[in-house]
Parts: C-alpha cells; structure tokens; sequence
C-alpha cells in the first residue's frame, strides 16, 4: 500500500526517515499497527508471518520513541548472535543514529550505554542492567520485545516474563513493541501486556503445504 496515503499519520521526521531508506509501500502489519496507535505510544503485540514487515514495525516505534519522545529505545532479543546480527543491521540502516550493543557481562550496570539511541541487548542482560539500576533507564520510553513466544521455553522464559515484569512497574509509563511469528495464544498474552493484538496473514511469498512421497508432492488444497 501505498506510503503516499498514510503521510498524515506518520510524523514527519519520521516519514523523511522512510523516504530516505527509500520505501515507497507499507506492508499490511505496519499498516494496522499505524492505526493502532504506533505513533500514539500504544503496546502493540505484533502475530504475524516472517518476512511480513514486523521489524520495521519496531523500528518506526524506536524512531518515534528518539525523535518525539525525546528517550531511548531497547531492542531485546533472545540470543547474543542475534543482538550482534540487529547491531549491524540498525547501524547501517540508521546511521544518523547512537547505536550500542549491551550483551556481555551481564554483572554491570553499563553506565556509558546513558549517551545511545538505541540498545540492542538480551533478556538476560537488560534484566540485570534493572538489577544494578542504571542511570539510563528512566529515559527508556519503548521496549520491543522479539520472539515474545519464547516466554513458553523452559530455559528463557521464566527470565523474560520476570524482565517484563518488573519494567509494567519501574516504567509505567513506557511503551512495549512485542513481535513474533508463532504465538499460538495471542489475545490471551495481549491481554496480559495490555496491548492492542496486531493480527495479519499476508506474506511476501505464498506458502504452500504438502506431502512428499516417491518424487512427488501432493498439496493440500
């Protein structure tokens, strides 16, 4: 869908931003997650396929959270190859931008991460930068969340529902981005964060299923 028409929804430093990367559509999530209140600093939990355009969901939330709310954002993912992984995807996609990376020792407060836009970190490390209290935090104004569904894996999830936790109360007021592919209760954990659900099937390649047997594949219809 066109850029064009959702001009007036979106800010315009933020609009400048797109053009410049050079988008012309929008993909169907980043248009109901607009409407939802993206730019109104609504939590949003984001169900739809890889490659639907979630990311840059979280993004324009990250860039509404610098250029508006005048705060930082953190980007938590699971693993650290990950956060190495977004670290140089966000810095030369957004080089006007601060971007760290916080996925080390995970025994510090990390007190020079306070001069960053952006910062890219796991679960287990921004857990314990709210731990130690960092100076920084009380500039945060979004979380995005990535692959929210490993809150049901046994080994990261304790840790991750613990995180958002504590952040619903040390940060009241900041705005949650919660993204995946395979949440299979989604309203029940939307309700949970207290988001507006962000529904969508549309993918950039049709999917299609069968069953390979002798050489052959039968779809289903």
């Amino acid at each position: 869908m066109n850029l064009e028409k959702y001009r007036s929804q979106i800010p315009p430093k933020i609009y400048t931003v797109l053009e410049t990367r050079g988008f012309k559509t929008l993909r169907p999530a980043q248009i109901k997650s607009i409407k939802a209140g993206l730019f109104e600093d609504k939590n949003l939990l984001v169900c739809t396929p890889t490659a639907s355009g979630k990311t840059l969901v979280a993004e324009l939330a990250a860039l509404n959270a610098i250029f508006h709310d005048h705060g930082k954002a953190v980007y938590v993912v699971p693993l650290r190859a990950l956060a190495s992984e977004k670290n140089r995807t966000f810095k030369r996609d957004y080089p006007e931008l601060k971007i760290a990376l916080s996925s080390g020792d995970i025994d510090s407060s990390d007190s020079y991460l306070e001069k960053y836009d952006i910062i890219i970190t796991t679960s287990e490390k921004f857990d314990s930068l709210i731990r130690h209290e960092t100076p920084w935090l009380k500039e945060v104004k979004v979380v995005i969340i990535d692959e929210i569904h490993l809150l049901n894996d046994v080994g990261r999830g304790p840790t991750l529902e613990i995180l958002i936790t504590i952040l619903k109360k040390v940060l009241p007021k900041m705005q949650m981005i919660a993204l995946s592919a395979t949440v299979g209760n989604a309203e029940e954990l939307a309700e949970w964060l207290n988001a507006e659900l962000i529904k969508d099937d549309w993918r950039p390649v049709r999917l299609d299923k069968g069953v390979y047997l002798d050489g052959e594949i039968e779809f289903f219809e």
